[in-house]
């Protein structure tokens, strides 16, 4: 049995694989928050409901179907926490911390698991890239809770409770989780712009990607007598990327809601709402106001910045920050006549620029097939469904109120969308069509016409 067992595992894919882990992952996570010492007493918490938060949590998404506080004991919520990191991490790091614990030998399959579930293209440091991944997100989210612990002091009667909240918080914002426990997202804290630049700092932190958050520590420790440190690519398109979605957001929301949501109040009240309901769209989630209140155009231009997600090697979804940015530069260069995509004196790989294609597209026929299933089946409004689906793929979490009102139905279509939204539409895309292949033969190459 155990030998049919390691044959049938060996013929998977490190994708096919990485999608059972998930799969795994998600379906612990249900029955640990189904227990009875995760609830509080008398609370009925529905399997669909149960299932939709572990899916929620395991994709670090923040959609949710029951009010959390009210819902889940003390230790419910430290569960949910641990799911939380073990989404937002990746299962892969966890798994490989273990192996280090337990000295054992990751070998050429492991680290092919690891590389998938990371997003590299190399099997070399592979295991050191985790070990930094693990210290860099322990530390933020170590010195998140210290900070908003001692500060929440102010707001709860008690260390325990406030250390909690803190820790919570400090979690839920690294990792992009979206979760709360206040009832209500970050709303009572609106008027707090100290709570709300701690949780913009980890936001960040954790959307921004691994990768770059390695070559700033790298930066930052290197010797004076070093050579000049050059930064990847990645991180320079990523970044650049980032900060431009961050600006454009804050400034879209600033103009749009002058004359509603914004009307009447300061100028930093107004820049602190604008740039908090920016940077969560990234992939955080966190909400310092009710989006419900906003306008029509104000949430489309949202739900296309929630569809474009975190970073790639992050703890976010969506298409990534990536994606787009080689989209944008391959439509500049087509219509500029240029063969080569390039971008800070580096050409761009046209296996990145197809792969950027493909997901992008793939992405929109999912999201798109999703929203005609939900305004046939859903008693919502357009804008409304439009909204909760875009989050569910950029595993965003922002919310108009209606998750909780979904049919069964619904509230799978938002699971398998957060959960493809996690892995990723490369990886999803590679557990159906196995492995990649190239063709060992050439047909006559024919001209059609475009356009």
């Amino acid at each position: 049995m155990k030998i049919t067992e390691k044959k049938y595992t060996n013929q998977l894919t490190p994708a096919q694989l990485i999608v059972i882990f998930y799969l795994i992952a998600v379906t612990v996570s249900t029955l640990l928050l189904m227990l009875p010492i995760a609830k509080k007493p008398d609370v009925d918490l529905p399997f669909i409901d149960a299932l939709f938060v572990a899916a929620s949590a395991v994709s670090v998404t923040g959609l949710t179907p029951v009010d959390i506080p009210s819902t889940f004991s003390i230790p419910g919520i430290f569960i949910l926490m641990f799911v939380l990191q073990f989404g937002g991490i990746g299962i892969m790091t966890l798994g490989t911390f273990m192996w280090l614990l337990f000295r054992k030998k990751i070998g050429f399959k492991e680290r092919r698991l690891i590389m998938m579930d990371q997003n590299q293209y190399s099997l070399s440091g592979l295991v050191a890239l985790l070990r930094q991944v693990l210290f860099i997100i322990m530390t933020i989210e170590a010195a998140g809770a210290l900070i908003l612990g001692v500060y929440f002091l102010k707001y709860y009667d008690n260390i325990p409770e406030a250390f909690l909240h803190g820790l919570f918080m400090s979690v839920s914002a690294t990792t992009n989780g979206g979760f709360n426990i206040t009832g209500n997202s970050l709303v009572p804290y609106a008027q707090d712009y100290f709570v709300q630049f701690i949780n913009i700092v980890l936001i960040i932190l954790g959307a921004i990607g691994f990768p770059v958050l390695i070559e700033v520590k790298n930066f930052l420790s290197r010797k004076s007598a070093d050579r000049k440190f050059r930064f990847s690519l990645f991180t320079k398109l990523t970044s650049i990327t980032f900060l431009i979605l961050i600006v454009f957001g804050t400034i879209i929301l600033l103009l749009l809601e002058s004359q509603n949501f914004l009307h009447g109040k300061s100028w930093h009240e107004s820049f602190f709402y604008a740039l908090f309901q920016s940077v969560s769209t990234r992939s955080g989630g966190l909400q310092t106001m009710d989006v419900a209140q906003l306008q029509e155009p104000t949430l489309l231009i949202l739900s296309g910045l929630m569809f474009i997600g975190a970073s790639p090697s992050s703890v976010g979804g969506g298409i990534r920050t990536t994606t787009f940015a080689i989209n944008m530069l391959f439509l500049y260069n087509f219509a500029k006549g240029n063969r080569q995509i390039t971008a800070f004196k580096r050409e761009i790989s046209p296996v990145d620029v197809r792969k950027s294609m493909v997901v992008t597209l793939m992405a929109f026929m999912m999201c798109s097939t999703s929203i005609i299933l939900l305004t046939i089946t859903e008693p919502f409004n357009l804008t409304e469904i439009i909204f909760e689906v875009c989050s569910a793929f950029g595993t965003t979490g922002m919310s108009m109120g209606i998750t909780a009102h979904l049919s069964i139905f619904g509230k799978v279509i938002l699971i398998l969308l957060m959960f493809i939204g996690r892995i990723g539409i490369i990886s999803f895309l590679f557990t159906m069509g196995g492995k990649e292949k190239r063709l060992g033969y050439r047909y006559p190459e024919e001209r059609v016409i475009i356009g």
